[in-house]
């Protein structure tokens, strides 16, 4: 079995090197104009947990682990595309994930590794992440054209300055919505959870992140207004997507506001979420079996998750950007896709290469991020209940706090940043029995 793995494994890697190899002979229209996009990413993060003395020990299956330990994730990308026609792309990203979480990843509502999501086994994994069409229609009087720079599933050309956008097949729902400039993307910015999105956003997805889904957008300079309807995975965290999408479902609206404040740019969105999917009840549960509760026999398509995002993105000068997100859900029903959190409340500072006098590439990023979990949640967990990611047996809550810290170091030419990076959580799993523990680590990041 082994061996097999470790076959896949290698062909997906001499796959996307090959197709790496190929980016030179992509034919371009002009200088910057091109038909075709090729990027590629890797990703590594080692993370050491230091032991702690937890109140007790007989805890659940779903705990932290008091004992130091450590672990090592991966994922590597490539980012693939096409222009189909005038304003239409075709994005294909094949995608590469393997290795661990502290603690198998569970124990923490705001976990410790962002890249940990894209892990669904310990072998590396060969799997197509993203797989979709986006078309943009011009609109208004003024059909103004802007150029938009080659990136990652982003071809360099012309686009409408206002459009609608249709966006179908498989993506990331967080590919668009809450989305923050230094607040993002666990591969290049903080690794937490609870800020790479919204933590009490449970937005469908499969266990890697990636859904189906049909997106509509209204798009321009100062406003933005999209919807989503997209797949909902069969069994919480799994790893695939329920297809009665009459009875399993999810629903997400976001308006997006662009400003200036004090000439210094500044964004603000609001979010509105709801799913429906085969999930349980924590209060039903609790009335079947008092101790011990076992949520997956309540389950049924009925119930749903109803919740929003606050979010803020604020320059504060040329060198530091400020963000904040304030997140809920009803948390009536289990968690189904993302976290274990119910209200979520994050405050971020990240300051660029002009604070740090450096001409390189280089960030900081310090934040703060609380959450919780609804009254349902935590008597269900009290009881002795298990979620996919808690379950201590017993449950003496208190609201879960985390810091972090990072720099991300950039070198060889823009293409390799090196970050320490630091977590220290109060409360982990929402239980003060289990005290506070700290997390250190290291991220390396490739692209081109």
């Amino acid at each position: 079995m082994k061996s097999t793995k470790t076959k896949t494994f290698i062909k997906g890697a001499i796959l996307i090197l090959m197709l790496i190899n190929l980016k030179t002979a992509l034919a371009q229209d002009s200088i910057k104009t091109k038909r075709f996009t090729l990027h590629y990413q890797f990703t590594t993060v080692y993370q050491f947990k230091a032991g702690f003395k937890p109140k007790y020990t007989d805890s659940g299956f779903k705990s932290i682990n008091p004992k130091a330990e450590d672990a090592l994730s991966i994922t590597t990308t490539l980012f693939a595309g096409a222009r189909l026609w005038k304003n239409a792309t075709f994005i294909l990203n094949p995608e590469i994930a393997g290795g661990a979480g502290i603690s198998k990843a569970v124990g923490l509502g705001g976990f410790v590794n962002g890249e940990t999501f894209r892990i669904g086994d310990p072998a590396p994994k060969l799997y197509v992440a993203r797989l979709f069409i986006r078309q943009l229609i011009p609109i208004g009087k003024e059909k103004k054209d802007v150029f938009v720079a080659d990136d990652f599933n982003q071809i360099a050309q012309k686009e409408p300055e206002k459009a609608i956008g249709i966006t179908l097949g498989k993506f990331s729902l967080s590919d668009y919505f809450d989305c923050k400039v230094t607040n993002h993307d666990p591969r290049t910015q903080f690794l937490n959870w609870a800020l790479m999105s919204a933590g009490a956003w449970d937005y469908p997805a499969n266990t890697r992140g990636y859904t189906y889904a049909l997106m509509l957008e209204y798009l321009s300079p100062k406003w933005s207004f999209r919807a989503a309807n997209s797949l909902v995975p069969e069994q919480a965290n799994g790893p695939y997507l329920d297809i009665h999408f009459q009875k399993a479902y999810g629903l997400t609206v976001e308006a997006e506001k662009n400003y200036s404040l004090n000439n210094q740019k500044g964004n603000i969105h609001f979010t509105l979420f709801y799913n429906k999917a085969n999930m349980g009840n924590y209060n039903k549960a609790l009335e079947q079996m008092p101790v011990n509760p076992d949520i997956t026999l309540t389950r049924k398509y009925k119930h749903t998750k109803v919740g929003f995002i606050i979010a803020l993105e604020q320059d504060l000068s040329k060198s530091i950007t400020m963000t904040s997100r304030l997140s809920y859900n009803d948390g009536k029903n289990e968690t189904w896709a993302f976290t274990e959190i119910d209200q979520s409340l994050s405050l971020s500072f990240v300051a660029n290469n002009h604070l740090l006098k450096t001409k390189r590439d280089d960030h900081l990023g310090f934040a703060v991020v609380t959450n919780g979990i609804s009254k349902q949640h935590q008597n269900y967990l009290k009881a002795g209940g298990q979620g996919f990611m808690l379950g201590d047996g017993q449950l003496n809550y208190a609201p879960e706090f985390i810091t972090e810290l990072y720099y991300s170091l950039n070198l060889k030419a823009n293409n390799l940043w090196i970050s320490p990076d630091i977590q220290y959580v109060v409360n982990p799993g929402y239980n003060q029995d289990r005290k506070s523990f700290l997390v250190s680590g290291i991220r390396a990041h490739i692209e081109f």
